[in-house]
């Protein structure tokens, strides 16, 4: 494959995630623009406290997208389509697994996490509310992080965006039509997500059962029973929880740093915490363009580690780092000119407005300086070496909080922007320091 066919193929698999991943933000914006309309600061910050409660229950999940879209990945380079089915199917079995287990500890768990969270008692009550209807897509939503590492993986970005388009663009309409037409008021926020997520997994089943109907017969015809036998075979299952356990660790602590963003705005009164939502919100919306290109380095890294295929895996690197540097650089310009609009698509409320552009320096360096977290992410996780990622994440939380805490008392709410640059200096750093010991090929 020539240097030009390669960047083809980049972005092959890049624009199609960038398209779903456009509508991906329109969810959230939708959610706080609904949550905004229908009462004040204090529905925006139920929705950022919500939002929390299921980032600390899913992210920690997203190993399940994760550590499948990087073995699926290795068997395709490999042409083992075995392989690719088994990592398919302990991935569905673990989620399924783990959404029983999130419905069984879901009262304990929203009374703990709301205990330690600082928030006015309106917040909490609708944040409540929205959590125990939106709990019910637990299967669907762990699902489809199997089903869409498994298309990413296969290097099927267009499978992966149609899914995403059917969540993203469901949720918004099902959303509104809950608040709108059927008057739910801010309970229709969450049963548009819950219509949503089963609505997407549905098409994610038959997706699979139409474009990889003839995997399955790799299966060998065998019995349900044999076939639990080999999908839990105990080599197997090592190492598919060595891979996820690092990754599960390296969620958790990403889920500590963003959720500590989250409860530490907290503290500063309802205003301020709709405030740094509504930045973290737009700060997220250049990494979903970034994401495109770090699952096309994903897919891609995977693919020519199980070939052997050192030429493209350098070339791939070198290709996805340009494009994701291009990305960060423009955004952080958008960020610089457009910044008061961005925020006032989100609320009405002039105080939060003019609240929000006091912190207009943060929003213009985090792109750049988040870029070499953000893409070095795919490429180890296409590489499945979670042991790096998991370390990086573990010392960016360590600095995330005692820069906090050391800082708060003179720098005040900006100590909390400034941790987080901190966090993500200390990935990129640590995660380019190692890349020669972990992005090579089996046999180097």
């Amino acid at each position: 494959m020539k240097k030009f066919s390669l960047n083809k193929e980049v972005l092959r698999l890049s624009v199609p995630s960038i398209f779903a991943n456009i509508t991906l933000p329109l969810v959230g914006m939708i959610d706080m623009v609904l949550a905004g309309k229908i009462g004040t600061t204090t529905c925006i910050g139920a929705v950022a406290i919500a939002t929390m409660l299921f980032d600390m229950l899913y992210w920690n999940m997203s190993f399940l997208r994760l550590g499948t879209s990087g073995l699926v990945a290795q068997a395709f380079g490999r042409k083992d389509q075995r392989a690719a089915m088994m990592a398919f199917l302990r991935g569905i079995s673990t989620s399924t697994l783990i959404a029983m287990l999130i419905w069984a500890i879901q009262y304990v768990f929203v009374d703990c996490v709301l205990y330690f969270t600082n928030t006015s008692p309106e917040v909490e009550r609708l944040a409540r509310s929205y959590y125990f209807i939106r709990i019910w897509a637990a299967p669907a939503t762990l699902g489809l992080y199997v089903f869409k590492g498994f298309f990413i993986g296969m290097q099927n970005a267009t499978a992966s965006m149609i899914v995403d388009l059917v969540v993203n663009i469901g949720n918004i309409v099902l959303s509104l039509v809950c608040v709108a037409v059927y008057l739910m008021g801010f309970d229709g926020i969450a049963m548009g997500t819950l219509l949503a997520q089963y609505l997407g997994l549905i098409v994610a089943i038959a997706i699979m059962l139409i474009k990889y109907r003839k995997m399955f017969s790799c299966l060998g015809g065998k019995s349900f029973k044999e076939l639990a036998k080999e999908v839990l075979d105990r080599s197997e299952i090592i190492k598919f929880c060595s891979l996820n356990s690092n990754l599960f660790i390296r969620s958790l602590g990403m889920l500590c740093i963003y959720c500590g963003f989250t409860g530490l705005s907290a503290n500063y009164g309802d205003t301020m915490l709709a405030v740094n939502a509504i930045i973290l919100k737009i700060l997220m919306l250049y990494s979903f363009f970034l994401d495109g290109f770090a699952y096309a380095g994903e897919a891609l890294t995977g693919r020519f580690i199980g070939a052997g295929d050192s030429l493209n895996l350098k070339g791939t690197v070198k290709i996805v780092f340009r494009w994701c540097w291009g990305i960060c650089i423009v955004s952080a310009i958008i960020y610089f000119l457009w910044m008061e609009n961005l925020v006032a698509f989100f609320t009405d409320n002039r105080s939060v407005i003019a609240t929000a552009m006091h912190y207009k320096a943060w929003l213009i360096i985090l792109p750049v300086t988040s870029c070499v977290a953000f893409t070095w992410d795919g490429i180890y996780i296409g590489a499945t070496a979670s042991k790096p990622m998991r370390n990086s994440v573990i010392l960016s939380v360590i600095g995330f909080f005692i820069f906090y805490y050391c800082m708060k008392g003179t720098m005040g709410v900006s100590a909390i922007w400034g941790a987080y640059l901190l966090h993500v200096i200390i990935r990129g750093i640590y995660l380019t320091a190692v890349r020669r010991k972990y992005i090579v090929l089996p046999q180097d």
